[in-house]
């Protein structure tokens, strides 16, 4: 695991950020087991408590199950793998298009933007 931390925002919120999109992505699937948190606080040398509090908050949004004696697990619960996948969607769009205001577009603009982008991404994928 490799993440570039931000100085701007806490280390275990980054963290849950890129677990999180690891399971969005399907990098990890519902019920596959996590790092423990030793391990996973070597690879990323970072304090052992700033992953704990990482997979506390994790499993408080109900996103890692801990199964006792046994370690985390991410949860089996699609709507929850679901739901955050939206709530990721949401927040990236809304970063954009509040960009894209700040830049002057008005909505027929952006619309007919991200149209364009989609379409010529089609026809990329089809040409590949």
């Amino acid at each position: 695991m490799t993440i570039e931390f931000d100085n701007n925002a806490p280390i275990y919120i980054q963290i849950m950020d890129y677990i999180k999109k690891q399971i969005v992505i399907g990098k990890m699937g519902p019920g596959d087991k996590i790092e423990s948190v030793r391990d996973l606080a070597a690879e990323l040398q970072i304090n052992p408590n700033t992953i704990q509090r990482t997979f506390q908050e994790l499993e408080r949004e109900g996103i890692v199950e801990t199964k006792r004696g046994l370690g985390r697990y991410v949860t089996d619960e699609e709507s929850t793998i679901m739901q955050m996948k939206k709530e990721m969607a949401s927040e990236l769009l809304g970063r954009f298009v509040s960009g894209m205001r700040e830049l002057g577009f008005v909505e027929g603009d952006i619309v007919a933007l991200v149209e364009g982008a989609v379409h010529s991404d089609k026809i990329d994928k089809e040409e590949a």
